[in-house]
C-alpha cells in the first residue's frame, strides 16, 4: 500500500468518527435541564445558534461589543480548526463540535456572543460574552448575591489615629471613597425594593464577570446516553479553548481613551502596586470592587499581616544588630577563643578511625558566628514574638469582623452556598435530608462516601510517611558525610587558614544537607500538589467552600511535615542521644550518631531556616514575578510595537499570564507556611520577619496577570 493510500484510509476513518460525533449531538436522548429558569436544552432537529461574527472596529480600549452598548463580561479564546493544516484538520473536528455545541448552549441560556479574529494571529479567535439584564437578575437570585437597597446613612465614628493614617492613605482626590449601602439578597420579585439608578451600573463589572463565569461553568458541550458533560474548565483542560478570562478595564500604567472606562486598574497600580507607593495603605474598597470579595479579603489579610511584620522585623533586626555588635564580647566566645581556656580543653575525636583529638578553641570563629543569633537578646526577642503572635491573631479577628460587616459577608449562610457543578452532575441517588426531612439528590451512597474519604486519608498518610523517610535519608547522609568531612577537611584546608576557621565539618555537613533537603522538599511539594487535587476531586465535595477546606487540610498537613520536619529534628532531636566517650550510639549498627557543634545546634537550625525559607521565597518570586514578566515581554515583542497596529483590549489581556483556578488558594497557603517560619523558629533566625516583609511587597497581582475569575 502506498503512502497516499494510507493517508486516504486514515482520513476516511477520521471522517467516520466525525460523522459519529455529529450523531451524538443530534441524539434524541438530550437531557432536559430545569433547575435554572433561563436554561433551555438543545432539542433534536433544531439549528444550533452561533456567535455573531464581526471585524475589529479599531477601538483598542473598548470594553463593549462593536455596537458600543453591550458590555463584555467574559472572553473565550480558541484556535480555528479550519485554519489547521489539511492533514490535521479532521483530527480537530471533535473539538470543533464540542465548542459549537457549547456556544449554542450558552446562547440558549441567555448569553449573547460576538466573535472576532485576532489582529495578530488570524488562526486565533476571540468570543466575547455579554450577560443581558434579565439573565443577570435571574442568576443574581440563584447565587444569593447581596445587592444595595438603600444608602447607608449611619455615621461612623472617626478614629483618633486618622491624622496619622491619612499620611499613608491613598489620595481621596484620585481614589474616591466608595458609597456604603444597606444590602439584601437579590430577588426578582422584589426588584422594585432595590436601589437601581442605572441598569448598566447596578451590577458592577466584577459581579457581572462572576455571574458569567457561573453560567460558563454549567453549560453543556456534550450530552449522550444520559451522561452530561459540561463546564468551561473541562474544555480548557481538553484544549478546546485556549483561555477564558474577564477583561481588565485598561492597561495598568496607561489610562484608557474610552470615556466609559473607570480606569480602576490604573488607579490601583498608581496608588497601590507601584513601587513608590509601597508605604501606602491598601485601597481595600477599590480592590474589592475590582476583583471581588474573595480577592479583597486575601489582600486585606496580607496587608494587615505585612503591617504587623514591620514591628516584628524591627525587633528582629535590633536583635541581630545587637548580636553582631557583641559577638566579640560574648562570654562564651571569649572563653572558647582564649588560649588559656578553650586552648587547654581537649575534645574527643568526632569519628572512630581517622579523626584525632582536637582543641576547643579551634571552633572560635564558628562560636562568634553563633553568638550573633544566640545571646541574651534572643530570649527577649522570643518573648516579644510570642506576644506579637497573640496580638496579631486577636487584632485580625477584630479587623475581619469589621470587613464582614462593611462588605456584607457576615450574613452569608452555609445553606445558601451553591453546589459545585461537578457535584450536581453526579447526583443520582435520593436521600432524606436530616434537617429539612425532604428528599434530595446526592452523588453517592454512605458507604461509597466513606470509601472515598478513606482513600483520601490513606493517600495523605502515605505521603507523610514518604516525607519522614526522606528526612531519615537526610539524617543518614549527615552521618555518613560528616565523618568524611571530619577526616579530610583538617588535612585538605591546612593552607586555606581563613576558610578553615569558618568551614568546619559541622558547617559543611549542615549546608550541604540543607540544600539537598530543600531540593527534596520542592520536588515532593510539586508532585503532591497534583495528587492532592486528584484526591479532592475524587472525594467530590458539595460546595466550593467544602472543596477548599478539604484541599487545605490535605495540603497543610503535608506541607507542615514537609517544610518543618527537618527543622524539628535539628531543634529537638539532634545531639540528644550520642552516648559518651568510648561508648557512642550507632544508627543501624554502622553510623555513629551525629553530635551538635560544641556551642550547640542553633547555628545548624539557622542555616536550615535560611536556606529553606530564603530558597522558597526566591523560587516563588521567580515563578510569580520574574517569569510572568519575561513571558509578557516576549509576547509584546512578538506582537510588535503598539504604534504599528491597534491591539484590542481582549487580545492584550490574552497575552498576560493566568493565575489558574486555584491561584488564590496557593497564595494563602504560601503565606500560612511563611507565618510558620516567622513564628515557630524565629528565635534561631531573627531576620525571618524582615525576609518575610520584603517578600510580601511583591505579592501584588495587578500588572502581569489576567483579571482573576471570581469563584462562585
Amino acid at each position: 500500500m502506498s503512502m497516499n493510500d494510507r493517508d486516504d484510509v486514515r482520513l476516511d476513518v477520521e471522517m467516520e468518527e466525525v460523522e459519529k460525533l455529529s450523531g451524538i449531538y443530534n441524539d434524541k436522548d438530550v437531557i432536559e435541564q430545569e433547575f435554572y429558569p433561563t436554561y433551555g436544552a438543545l432539542n433534536d432537529g433544531t439549528d444550533m445558534p452561533k456567535p455573531e461574527w464581526v471585524e475589529f472596529n479599531q477601538q483598542s480600549d473598548s470594553l463593549f461589543f462593536n455596537d458600543g452598548k453591550r458590555r463584555i463580561d467574559f472572553v473565550l479564546a480558541y484556535e480555528d480548526e479550519d485554519m489547521k493544516e489539511y492533514e490535521k484538520r479532521y483530527h480537530f473536528q471533535r473539538k470543533k463540535m464540542k465548542r459549537e455545541h457549547y456556544e449554542a448552549s450558552l446562547i440558549k441560556m441567555g448569553l449573547e456572543l460576538e466573535a472576532a479574529r485576532s489582529v495578530v494571529n488570524e488562526k486565533l479567535v476571540f468570543v466575547k460574552v455579554h450577560t443581558p439584564w434579565d439573565v443577570l437578575c435571574t442568576y443574581a437570585e440563584v447565587m444569593h448575591l447581596q445587592m444595595p437597597i438603600q444608602i447607608n446613612d449611619l455615621k461612623s465614628k472617626a478614629s483618633t489615629f486618622n491624622c496619622f493614617t491619612k499620611i499613608f492613605s491613598p489620595s481621596e482626590d484620585i481614589i474616591h471613597p466608595e458609597t456604603e449601602y444597606f444590602t439584601a439578597p437579590f430577588e426578582k420579585e422584589r426588584i422594585n425594593h432595590f436601589l437601581i439608578e442605572d441598569q448598566e451600573t447596578f451590577f458592577n463589572p466584577s459581579t457581572r464577570s462572576r455571574i458569567a463565569n457561573y453560567i460558563l461553568s454549567r453549560a453543556n458541550y456534550e450530552v449522550t446516553d444520559k451522561v452530561r458533560k459540561f463546564g468551561i474548565n473541562k474544555l480548557l483542560d481538553a484544549g478546546v479553548y485556549k483561555a477564558a478570562f474577564p477583561l481588565h478595564d485598561c492597561r495598568f500604567n496607561v489610562k484608557s481613551e474610552d470615556l466609559k472606562c473607570p480606569n480602576e486598574r490604573y488607579l490601583l497600580y498608581r496608588e497601590w502596586a507601584h513601587p513608590r507607593s509601597f508605604y501606602k495603605l491598601q485601597p481595600l474598597d477599590l480592590i474589592r470592587k475590582y476583583y471581588g470579595e474573595k480577592v479583597g479579603i486575601y489582600f486585606a489579610w496580607l496587608g494587615f499581616y505585612t503591617k504587623m511584620l514591620v514591628v516584628a522585623a524591627f525587633f528582629g533586626l535590633c536583635c541581630f544588630i545587637y548580636g553582631y555588635k557583641t559577638r566579640d564580647t560574648n562570654t562564651w566566645s571569649i572563653e572558647v577563643c582564649d588560649p588559656e581556656v578553650g586552648g587547654r580543653i581537649i575534645m574527643c575525636p568526632q569519628c572512630d578511625r581517622e579523626c584525632t583529638y582536637w582543641k576547643l578553641n579551634s571552633t572560635c570563629e564558628s562560636t562568634k558566628k553563633l553568638s550573633i543569633f544566640d545571646h541574651y537578646g534572643t530570649m527577649v526577642f522570643a518573648v516579644l514574638m510570642s506576644i506579637w503572635v497573640t496580638i496579631f491573631l486577636e487584632f485580625w479577628k477584630r479587623h475581619q469582623a469589621e470587613l464582614n460587616y462593611e462588605w456584607d459577608t457576615a450574613e452569608f449562610l452555609e445553606q445558601e452556598e451553591i453546589p459545585r457543578p461537578e457535584y450536581e452532575a453526579k447526583c443520582k441517588y435520593e436521600k432524606i435530608n436530616p434537617v429539612t426531612k425532604e428528599k434530595e439528590l446526592v452523588p453517592h451512597r454512605t458507604c461509597e462516601k466513606c470509601l472515598r474519604v478513606s482513600c483520601g486519608v490513606g493517600t495523605v498518610l502515605f505521603w507523610i510517611v514518604l516525607i519522614i523517610a526522606s528526612v531519615v535519608g537526610i539524617i543518614v547522609y549527615r552521618l555518613s558525610v560528616f565523618f568524611v568531612f571530619a577526616a579530610k577537611m583538617q588535612h585538605d584546608l591546612k593552607e586555606l587558614q581563613p576558610l578553615k576557621d569558618y568551614l568546619t565539618p559541622q558547617m559543611a555537613t549542615s549546608v550541604t544537607a540543607s540544600i539537598i533537603s530543600f531540593i527534596i522538599i520542592m520536588i515532593l511539594n510539586m508532585v503532591y500538589e497534583k495528587v492532592a487535587i486528584m484526591i479532592t476531586d475524587f472525594e467530590l465535595p458539595r460546595t466550593q467552600t467544602d472543596y477548599e477546606n478539604s484541599l487545605t487540610l490535605k495540603m497543610f498537613l503535608f506541607q507542615f511535615v514537609n517544610y518543618y520536619s527537618s527543622c524539628f529534628y535539628i531543634a529537638f532531636f539532634k545531639g540528644k542521644i550520642v552516648g559518651y566517650p568510648k561508648s557512642p550510639v550507632y544508627w543501624l549498627g554502622k553510623y555513629r550518631n551525629e553530635e551538635c557543634d560544641p556551642s550547640g545546634c542553633l547555628v545548624e537550625l539557622t542555616t536550615q531556616l535560611t536556606i529553606v525559607m530564603g530558597g522558597k521565597a526566591i523560587w516563588n518570586n521567580i515563578q510569580e514575578v520574574l517569569l510572568p514578566w519575561i513571558k509578557n515581554l516576549i509576547g509584546r515583542y512578538k506582537k510588535g510595537k503598539p504604534a504599528e497596529r491597534q491591539i484590542p483590549r481582549w487580545e492584550q489581556d490574552y497575552e498576560l499570564q493566568s493565575l489558574g483556578k486555584l491561584g488564590l488558594f496557593y497564595e494563602y497557603l504560601e503565606m500560612v507556611i511563611q507565618f510558620g517560619f516567622v513564628t515557630l523558629f524565629v528565635a534561631s533566625f531573627p531576620l525571618a520577619p524582615l525576609l518575610a516583609l520584603l517578600n510580601n511587597l511583591f505579592e501584588i497581582l495587578t500588572t502581569q496577570y489576567r483579571r482573576l475569575e471570581t469563584d462562585t
